[in-house]
């Protein structure tokens, strides 16, 4: 890791004498696990479900296990949350006196997950026909129920628990409420430069550009399809580059990273051995790329990734070698636990 004050500074953003965080440029984490979990307990325990001549509550949350945080970069709130919970339920059939309880497990609340597709798996501790059939409608229709609840969380840690978090700049006097707050409108890729879908070609724009070609292989501890997702999910590449990021992710699809510093188009997607990319700093000459090669090789208890970057400028040689190991495969290694030792070829 790079020294403190050390660094590309078109890599990096400089601290400021006059704030900590100006403009909220910095990388700032607020831990959401406590409140999440004293919200998702407000919000189930208690919950009643009718349907079908069937009378349930949820009595308890036995399981609560996983983690919340919001993290700001340059005012843009970025939402990691995972959670594993059991519930446990009580409930009869019709105006029985008999009462069943059981149990409804959802594994999967992330934010990798779209709500219809969160798990509730609901099973009853008794064997006979009315419990079965209490089970089945707490299956059916209560499922829809809980998830109403777990949107409503979600909504909740969206709005709620993230108010100011965005710090106010210097000519603000407070963060917007979520009312007032304007939709975020993505960057138009129409502004960057122009070329062709065809096989790159340098431009030579005023004067003649030396280029360079650099090599490079390093190991990670993880399969060959984890790695290229890692390169290519954009909500991965703002957990690592620790900065908003915008990716299409397909054949001529544009990506900007390190809040436009970086930005590129891929040429080839290969899941989960290869990726080919033209690949700039915005401080290059115009319409001038590199084109990056990422080859990605299974060894079965590791993955090898081999770079092969043709067409830097030799005069950006030194900065864009360090700047792939510094800002790509040290954070990389960092977030996602995928450390190996460190070669080149």
């Amino acid at each position: 890791m790079a020294k403190w004050g050390e660094g590309d500074p078109r890599w990096i953003v400089e601290e400021r004498a006059d704030a900590t965080n100006v403009n909220n440029w910095h990388w700032t984490e607020k831990n959401a696990t406590p409140w999440s979990k004293k919200r998702l307990e407000e919000l189930l325990v208690g919950l009643k479900i009718e349907a079908d001549g069937v009378k349930c509550e949820i009595k308890d949350i036995s399981k609560i296990e996983g983690e919340a945080t919001i993290n700001n970069r340059k005012k843009k709130l970025i939402f990691f949350y995972e959670w594993e919970l059991e519930l446990e339920w009580k409930g009869s059939l019709g105006d029985s006196k008999t009462s069943f309880t059981g149990k409804a497990e959802i594994p999967n609340l992330s934010e990798e997950n779209d709500m219809e597709d969160i798990d509730v798996n609901v099973s009853v501790k008794s064997n006979s026909d009315e419990a079965h059939k209490v089970k089945e409608v707490i299956r059916k229709k209560g499922s829809d129920i809980i998830r109403e609840r777990l949107g409503q969380y979600i909504k909740d840690l969206k709005t709620e628990f993230s108010q100011n978090l965005i710090l106010p700049s210097k000519d603000q006097k407070k963060s917007p409420t979520a009312a007032e707050k304007k939709p975020v409108v993505k960057k138009d890729i129409s502004t960057l430069p122009v070329v062709s879908k065809a096989a790159p070609k340098e431009q030579m724009i005023g004067v003649k550009i030396n280029t360079l070609t650099y090599k490079y292989q390093e190991d990670f501890l993880c399969p060959p399809d984890e790695l290229y997702t890692t390169l290519t999910d954009v909500v991965r590449v703002q957990a690592w580059t620790h900065s908003p990021a915008e990716m299409e992710t397909e054949k001529g699809g544009p990506f900007v990273l390190f809040n436009g510093m970086v930005e590129g188009i891929f040429d080839e997607l290969s899941f989960p051995n290869k990726i080919v990319m033209r690949w700039r700093f915005k401080s290059w000459p115009p319409a001038h790329y590199s084109v990056v090669t990422v080859q990605l090789i299974d060894k079965h208890d590791h993955t090898v990734m081999r770079l092969t970057q043709t067409g830097i400028p030799d005069s950006d040689f030194d900065r864009t070698k360090a700047g792939w190991r510094q800002y790509y495969w040290v954070p990389i290694k960092d977030t996602f636990g995928f450390g190996a030792r460190v070669g080149s070829l």
